[in-house]
C-alpha cells in the first residue's frame, strides 16, 4: 500500500497540473506560448498516465482510468501548488518554474530508484521537464526584467505562490520507510539545488526571493485547495456521466 499511495502521488500531481494547464489552450497570449503551454500539458499528462497505470498494477483492481476519473478530491495526493487557479500568464508561468525546478531534480534522484518501473517512468520524463524548466526560466527572466508593469506583476505572483513550495520538502512516513528501502526520494535533500537554481534565475529576472512564511500543506493526505473539487468536476464530468464508455 505504501508504494501505491507513493505512486499515486506523483502521478496526481503531473494530472493535476496538466489539467490546469489545458485551461490555456486557445486562451495563450500568443500562437506560440498557447502551443507551448498546450505542450507542455501533454508531456504532464503522459508522465501522469504511466504513473497511474503502474498504481493500477499494484492495485491490481482499479485502472488508471478510475484513479484519473472516479476519485472524490480527498482521495488525490498531489501538491496543492498544482491545483491553483492558472491566474494570468505570469501566475501560471511562476507555478511552472518553482513546480519544474523541483520536478527536475525529483526525476533525476527518482530514476535511481530501486524500483525498476519508477526508475524507468522517470527517467523518460526527464527530457520533457529539463524543456518546461527552461522555457518557464527564460519567460521569469523576460518578464522581471522587462517593463516596470511586467516586474512588478511577476513579483506579485511569486509573493503569492511561494507559500505552496514549502510542502515540495515534507516527507511522511510512508515516504521516510520507502526512502531507507532506496525507493523513493528524499525530497529534503532537494532543497539547496531547488534553493540554488531559483535565486540564480530569480537574480537574473531582477526579482527579490519571498521570505519564507508558514506554508500551505497537507496535499499528501487528501486535504486540498478549494479549487480541486472545481476542476474535478470539469475533468471528470464526461467520464462520471458515461461510466461505461468506451473510447
Amino acid at each position: 500500500m505504501s508504494l501505491l499511495n507513493y505512486t499515486l502521488r506523483i502521478g496526481d500531481s503531473s494530472l493535476i497540473l496538466a489539467q490546469r494547464l489545458a485551461e490555456w489552450c486557445t486562451n495563450g497570449p500568443t500562437l506560440e506560448e498557447d502551443i507551448a503551454l498546450t505542450n507542455i500539458s501533454l508531456d504532464l499528462f503522459g508522465q501522469a498516465n504511466g504513473f497511474l497505470e503502474y498504481a493500477a498494477t499494484l492495485d491490481g483492481v482499479k485502472t488508471a482510468d478510475d484513479f484519473a476519473f472516479k476519485r472524490n478530491e480527498n482521495q488525490y495526493y498531489n501538491f496543492l501548488i498544482t491545483e491553483i487557479e492558472n491566474g494570468h500568464f505570469g501566475d501560471t508561468i511562476i507555478r511552472q518554474f518553482l513546480f519544474s525546478a523541483y520536478l527536475y531534480l525529483f526525476f533525476q534522484k527518482l530514476a535511481t530508484s530501486k524500483d525498476e518501473v519508477l526508475s524507468a517512468l522517470a527517467a523518460k520524463s526527464l527530457k520533457e521537464i529539463k524543456y518546461h524548466l527552461k522555457h518557464c526560466s527564460s519567460w521569469v527572466i523576460r518578464l522581471g526584467d522587462g517593463t516596470n508593469e511586467s516586474n512588478e506583476k511577476i513579483q506579485s505572483s511569486i509573493n503569492k505562490i511561494w507559500e505552496y513550495t514549502g510542502e515540495l520538502f515534507e516527507l511522511d512516513q510512508i515516504e521516510k520507510d520507502l526512502v531507507k528501502k532506496e525507493i523513493a526520494v528524499n525530497r529534503e535533500a532537494l532543497k539547496f539545488e531547488w534553493d540554488q537554481i531559483i535565486n540564480t534565475t530569480l537574480n537574473q529576472a531582477k526579482l527579490m526571493r519571498p521570505k519564507d512564511q508558514v506554508m500551505k500543506t497537507g496535499g499528501s493526505k487528501g486535504i486540498h485547495t478549494k479549487h480541486l473539487e472545481l476542476l474535478l468536476k470539469e475533468m471528470q464530468f464526461i467520464p462520471r456521466k458515461y461510466p461505461d464508455a468506451k473510447w
